[in-house]
């Protein structure tokens, strides 16, 4: 996912026509995402195809710096639904409390490639997004 700040807007282009398959996918991970979506949490994006949450104060990540700082974001591209999860960048423990089902779609630092509507998968990003609003909310980003 394209880093965005405040004065520069992330560059997206909607890759769901003719993954009709996809866009279920997407809307299903967005309506949990967008649960998370209160007091200093805000969506930064909600557009056919992509989406993100941000807190939306100033925090301090390892004695840097950063105006916002990014929750979790949805984008649709060719052939899977990118899940973009932030708290396993900021806390590399967080990610062996992930599901072992959903830690195999893990690509990347952040990036979950999910490819298909499973209801296992589901729950297990229901409980990563619990597990990571909890740490954001213990280190006072509230």
């Amino acid at each position: 996912m394209a880093k965005a700040t405040k004065n520069q807007p992330a560059k997206y282009s909607d890759k769901s026509a003719g993954q009709p398959e996809l866009v279920t996918i997407f809307g299903t991970i967005k309506k949990i995402i967008s649960d998370y979506a209160v007091g200093n949490y805000s969506v930064k994006a909600d557009k056919p195809g992509h989406y993100e949450l941000y807190y939306g104060k100033e925090v301090e990540v390892a004695g840097k710096r950063y105006p916002e700082l990014s929750f979790a974001g949805l984008l649709i591209q060719k052939g899977y639904v990118g899940f973009y999860f932030f708290p396993i960048y900021i806390d590399t423990t967080l990610k062996s409390q992930l599901n072992p089902e959903l830690l195999k779609t893990l690509k990347g630092k952040t990036c979950f490639h999910i490819k298909k509507q499973d209801p296992g998968l589901v729950r297990a990003i229901q409980e990563a997004l619990k597990s990571g609003f909890a740490y954001y909310y213990s280190r006072g980003w509230k």
